[in-house]
């Protein structure tokens, strides 16, 4: 493998291609009009424009991603996340036109990506689940009957689903008939498939994920956890490795549970297999992601292994060089998106000229950005402009260092989720690890964020008032 084409944007595209580089290897940017300044454009070695701002006719397009590549002599397509990551038909094209895939096979793909056809993969590797039915239902009748069962309340779930859409929880059976309905149509709108399945609700549930890693030559490894449990909107917003709450038992048996789970769909490359974790520490299968995930970086900081390296490694057929033993978990790691979003609006997207574009710099910060100061923030595409990621000995070390590095990050021209993200890591719940998926429901409040803004407003001018008479004071004292 010589060079490699990145079928995506922003920070994941430029933190691929410094990875490649750093192997020796030559990269290919693709960008769209809107992006023609971005530093991923920049970085990689080559760069083609290959359509209009909307991703319909740029990112997504992936027989012209494919027909760039040969004009290129490219050897390998890394697709990110998002995007073409995990759309099997494009991955399978990708192979037959004589390229590497820097992912999974599309089997793969295809399995984990339908809900359903990944609880009925795993069934026979007695891997938890949550109780439920494995099938599609549209029939109301039979609905209410399965959810007597189980027990309400229930999760109306989109087989095909991602992201928290076709998603419904369900208190009482007089509710039943209207909440299917609407998951069913917000299904077809997003994922042109309405089919949904039933399984029982957990009420408070953590966000546990598994980072796995599987070669060509039969060996299959678990990279620890990732605690994903700060969410809005079902979509996460600040992780970290390891989890507060997992023992070396619980982490092990998890482990070895999500290595199963990639057995049974003869999983090859980098993924991640997702659990939730309920009150009493029982855990149960959710589903598997296959491509790099979002918060890959904690997992990084905490192993000490580039998971991007060892994704291109894989896809070039080689062994993986180390082995389960030899990982230890080495302090601990925080992560926060920082999206171009208004905290204080019900978290708007904000789009606009960043005026002031200053990250913060230093020892136990690492930032994964796309962006740099005078760029417009497109309205187009995902509305993350960086991930920041801080490290130390400890989790309390390592949530200083983030809190510290918020307040470094000087951003101006967007409203951003900084504020939101200092809320976070300064919350009680949040430092003592007792939370679950719903912190941002039971704790968050933009009228609080406000106050807290405001008492900072004041204590600031109070010290620099103080600081101003105390500096007038000394011009007075007269000088012997």
């Amino acid at each position: 493998m010589k060079k490699i084409l990145v079928a995506n944007r922003g920070e994941i595209a430029l933190r691929v291609m410094k990875t490649a580089r750093n192997m020796g290897l030559k990269t290919v940017a693709v960008f769209s009009e809107a992006d023609r300044n971005a530093p991923h454009v920049k970085f990689a070695d080559e760069a083609v424009c290959i359509g209009p701002p909307p991703s319909s006719e740029s990112y997504l397009k992936g027989d012209l991603i494919i027909k760039t590549a040969k004009e290129l002599n490219v050897d390998a397509i890394h697709p990110g996340y998002g995007f073409l990551s995990e759309n099997a038909g494009f991955a399978e094209a990708v192979e037959k036109a004589g390229l590497i895939f820097v992912g999974p096979k599309s089997h793969a793909i295809k399995v984990m990506g339908d809900k359903l056809a990944a609880k009925d993969a795993v069934k026979d590797y007695d891997i938890p689940m949550v109780p439920g039915i494995d099938e599609a239902i549209t029939d109301v009748n039979k609905a209410t009957k399965i959810a007597k069962d189980i027990g309400f309340p229930i999760l109306i779930k989109a087989a095909a689903g991602g992201g928290g859409k076709g998603m419904r929880v369900v208190e009482k059976e007089e509710e039943l008939a209207e909440q299917m309905k609407r998951a069913i149509s917000e299904a077809e709108n997003a994922f042109g498939n309405g089919a949904v399945f039933i399984e029982k609700y957990v009420a408070s549930p953590r966000h546990i994920e598994i980072q796995i890693l599987a070669d060509t030559h039969g060996n299959v490894l678990h990279l620890f956890e990732r605690e994903c449990s700060v969410q809005r909107r079902h979509q996460k917003v600040v992780e970290e490795a390891p989890s507060a709450v997992l023992t070396p038992q619980l982490r092990e048996k998890m482990g070895e549970a999500a290595i199963k789970v990639a057995k049974a769909c003869d999983y090859v490359g980098a993924g991640t297999v997702e659990f939730l974790l309920d009150e009493n520490h029982n855990f149960y299968f959710l589903e598997m992601n296959t491509r790099l995930q979002v918060e890959h970086p904690v997992t990084e900081f905490i192993t000490g292994i580039d998971l991007v390296e060892e994704q291109i490694k894989i896809a070039d057929g080689q062994e993986l060089s180390f082995a389960q033993d030899d990982l230890k978990i080495k302090g601990h790691a925080l992560e926060l998106r920082v999206y171009a979003e208004d905290s204080l609006d019900n978290f708007m997207p904000s789009v606009g000229r960043l005026d002031v574009y200053q990250p913060p710099k230093g020892e136990h910060i690492r930032m994964d950005d796309g962006f740099e100061e005078g760029m417009e923030v497109p309205i187009q595409y995902d509305p993350m402009l960086a991930k920041l990621i801080t490290y130390g000995k400890t989790r309390n070390e390592a949530i200083q260092h983030m809190i510290e590095a918020i307040a470094a990050y000087e951003v101006e021209g967007v409203s951003t989720t900084l504020p939101f993200g200092k809320f976070v890591c300064e919350h009680e719940a949040f430092r003592s690890g007792n939370f679950d998926t719903h912190f941002v429901k039971k704790f968050y409040s933009e009228d609080l964020l406000k106050e807290e803004i405001k008492e900072e407003a004041e204590i600031a001018a109070k010290i620099a008032l103080k600081t101003y008479l105390k500096e007038v004071e000394q011009l007075r004292v007269p000088k012997h």
